[in-house]
């Protein structure tokens, strides 16, 4: 995979340098007091921002799919998404659950035991009025 990948790449890249420019300067008038021009250079910079607004929507071209159509594309993207996910076996579905259950006890009686002692303290720094 990253054979094919690195090929994708290299593949691009001869493309960018047949028509590589600085500056509107091809290469071959470049001198050694330009700068190079690099993998991330200007004409890379437009090409890519070009390429970019070719394939991007516009609000007219979202509007044209009616109400019904993008409700149904959201739930066909909600099921694939679900298939993706790795669902837990029972075995760990319970040990998740012991855990969730007993740090909320803990919890809870770190909080329930902090408001009793700061109500104790309150009524004995300002008196009990009763």
């Amino acid at each position: 995979m990253a054979e094919s990948k690195r090929r994708g790449e290299d593949a691009g890249d001869e493309r960018l340098d047949d028509d590589a420019t600085v500056d509107g300067v091809a290469d071959d008038d470049a001198t050694d007091a330009d700068e190079p021009a690099s993998r991330g250079g200007t004409a890379t910079r437009k090409r890519a921002r070009a390429d970019s607004t070719e394939g991007r929507k516009t609000r007219r071209d979202t509007e044209r799919i009616g109400l019904f159509a993008r409700i149904a594309r959201f739930f066909r993207e909600v099921v694939a998404e679900l298939r993706k996910v790795i669902w837990p076996t029972r075995k760990e579905l319970l040990t998740y659950t012991a855990v969730v259950v007993t740090f909320v006890a803990v919890m809870l009686a770190i909080v329930a035991g902090l408001d009793y002692g700061f109500a104790k303290a309150v009524l004995w720094v300002f008196g009990n009025p009763s």
